[in-house]
């Protein structure tokens, strides 16, 4: 599973709502501003999965575990590929968020919410649309 691979991104779900969050508002990075999941770049050899692990931790402040991510579908790019995981925790798990140092600020949002907004990354509501529909 591992392959060539830039990044993983994870749709973390708090009981029904999506973490997100939102990107930094600056040029030098892709979709300045818009909606993100956590996620980013990968480190060394990680795999995908513990690529997505560490990036949430870093980002949102909570550890998950393999167990914990229910959905993995890999995004192939020209040259390249990328991850998009799902894992569902207790709606309580809100008050464990711990927002770290990238992007403006996180927030719950309902899935459909995502997928309507101007800002959500298109490539991003399309991996959220595939996962609601696998998992009906």
């Amino acid at each position: 599973m591992t392959g060539t691979f830039a990044g993983a991104k994870l749709m973390l779900f708090l009981g029904p709502a999506l973490v997100v969050i939102q990107r930094d508002d600056v040029p030098h990075i892709p979709w300045p501003g818009y909606l993100d999941f956590p996620g980013g770049a990968r480190e060394g050899d990680e795999t995908p999965e513990a690529c997505a692990l560490r990036e949430t931790r870093e980002e949102i402040g909570l550890r998950l575990s393999d167990d914990d991510l229910v959905w993995k579908q890999p995004q192939h790019h020209p040259g390249w590929m990328s991850w998009f995981f799902a894992a569902h925790l207790p709606a309580d798990t809100v008050q464990q968020v711990v927002f770290g140092n990238e992007g403006a600020g996180w927030a719950l949002m309902q899935p459909d919410d995502y997928l309507r907004a101007g800002k959500a990354i298109p490539h991003f509501a399309e991996q959220l649309r595939r996962y609601l529909a696998a998992r009906g």
